[in-house]
């Protein structure tokens, strides 16, 4: 993978407030690259109804066409066919600050809400989950597994030594990868194998000489593998890139201050998509920097080029994100137009694979692009993988998304007796009658855990 792709599957998974400041690093680092002054409001009006999502108007815009041709984004950020508009009309704008201050609170996932969905989301069997949960709930901080095999087969009824090894293998290679190892080698060794880096010199230091790497003692590998010191510094260099602590990105579930990077406002019998592009610099080249300075050397020429080749990859990389992220966020629109019309209570099963079909997409981008992103909708704010839900039957033969069911266990329990409250089966119960759903008391108790809910007993209030 060429550093230009890499760049731009970068630029997919940042937050907006996180893709402001690269841009600004850019353009302080590259003398090719300004801002392009904003347009009187009548014209930017005017052209911002014929623009793609992150689109330059006028004489930019053949440039980022041209820009868009040649590139190999097929089998990293998918086809962009598709001509879908995004309203740009200022009557639609509604000002940031206009979100009260607890729209903007956001509980961060945790680790363990993060480990769940995914595993929700594959093809684990319910036994299998049971077995993952069981290990989830050993995790230190740093997403070390703190219980051997043998102690998560004694949690799990019925369940073989064999069978928590195979869950564990299948949990330490979902994201973040390495999680749920029992050492440092063992986490640094799966994230290898998952990137396909099978050196055997590489894998041995990290397998049996991480210790002589963290004290500096070089020498002895040296002479060991035969190598010189440059060698064992790219060693190094990539071993150094992996994570060896990979749960410690997830902490507590305190609220967070959140800034959406997409706005969906009901209009009419519609909904209009805004991009939240403000504090983003609008980028073109630097013209009047490369008229007056001439190079004088090759090594001034090649810097020039790098630098221009840099400046219009970066432009074409942020016209891909936006437009990637646009589609997302309008196919999220359509699978679950009834969350959107009636709130949670009316999400739909909903799998990254059917948006990504619907979009003409790769898989991996429509993860990427929902990765740390908030969308602001007309029931508050909401991370875009909350949309991503798995399935509960109905009797009917129909489905309900399972943070539909958990909206609706929540609601009972805030309006349950405190002196009296619901136990997991009472809930289950009023479940099949109100939403005439298939519930196990297990799932149930499973998904109040999830929201970081006490049990009945625990809940209840003597006094």
């Amino acid at each position: 993978m060429t550093p230009q792709l890499q760049q731009a599957i970068k630029l997919l998974q940042l937050s907006r407030l996180e893709l402001v400041e690269t841009v600004q690093q850019e353009m302080l680092e590259n003398p090719l690259l300004e801002e392009q002054e904003v347009e009187p409001a009548e014209t930017d009006k005017d052209q911002a109804s014929e623009a793609e999502p992150g689109e330059v108007p006028g004489e930019d815009r053949s440039r980022n066409e041209e820009l868009l041709r040649g590139a190999d984004w097929e089998n990293y950020l998918g086809e962009f066919s598709s001509t879908s508009k995004q309203s740009h009309s200022r009557e639609f704008e509604v000002p940031e600050e206009g979100l009260s201050f607890e729209a903007r609170l956001s509980s961060k996932p945790s680790l363990e809400g993060h480990l769940i969905w995914q595993m929700l989301l594959s093809t684990f069997t319910d036994k299998e989950i049971e077995i993952g949960e069981a290990i989830i709930g050993n995790l230190d901080p740093h997403g070390y597994l703190q219980a051997s095999v043998e102690d998560i087969a004694a949690m799990v009824p019925g369940a073989s030594v064999g069978e928590i090894e195979a869950v564990l293998g299948r949990l330490q290679r979902l994201d973040p990868v390495g999680v749920a190892s029992r050492s440092p080698q063992e986490c640094l060794l799966i994230q290898l194998e998952v990137c396909g880096l099978t050196d055997p010199v590489l894998v041995s230091l990290v397998r049996d000489h991480l210790e002589d790497l963290e004290k500096h003692r070089y020498k002895p590998l040296i002479r060991k593998f035969k190598m010189s010191m440059d060698d064992l510094k790219s060693y190094l260099d990539i071993i150094l890139k992996l994570d060896p602590m990979p749960g410690a990105s997830f902490s507590s579930s305190e609220p967070h201050y959140v800034s959406p990077d997409v706005h969906v406002h009901k209009y009419g019998d519609d909904f209009v998509i805004l991009l939240n592009e403000d504090g983003l610099p609008r980028l073109r080249l630097n013209t009047s920097y490369t008229d007056s300075v001439r190079a004088r050397t090759d090594r001034e020429r090649e810097y020039f080029q790098d630098k221009r080749r840099s400046a219009e990859w970066l432009m074409k990389s942020l016209y891909q994100r936006q437009r990637t992220l646009y589609k997302v966020v309008e196919s999220i629109v359509r699978f679950q137009r009834g969350f959107f019309e009636h709130g949670v209570t009316r999400l739909k099963p909903l799998i990254l694979k059917e948006v990504a079909e619907d979009i003409g997409m790769h898989e991996s981008t429509v993860s990427r692009i929902t990765t740390n992103k908030y969308v602001s909708t007309p029931h508050g704010i909401f991370e875009l993988k909350f949309f991503f839900n798995s399935a509960l039957d109905l009797n009917d033969g129909s489905q309900v998304g399972s943070e539909s069911v958990k909206a609706l266990i929540k609601r009972l329990i805030n309006e349950e007796n405190p002196k009296r409250p619901l136990s997991d089966e009472k809930i289950g119960d009023i479940l099949k009658q109100e939403l005439d759903v298939n519930i196990a008391r297990r799932t149930v108790a499973k998904y109040r855990s999830a929201m970081g809910i006490l049990s009945s007993s625990k809940r209840k209030q003597v006094f």
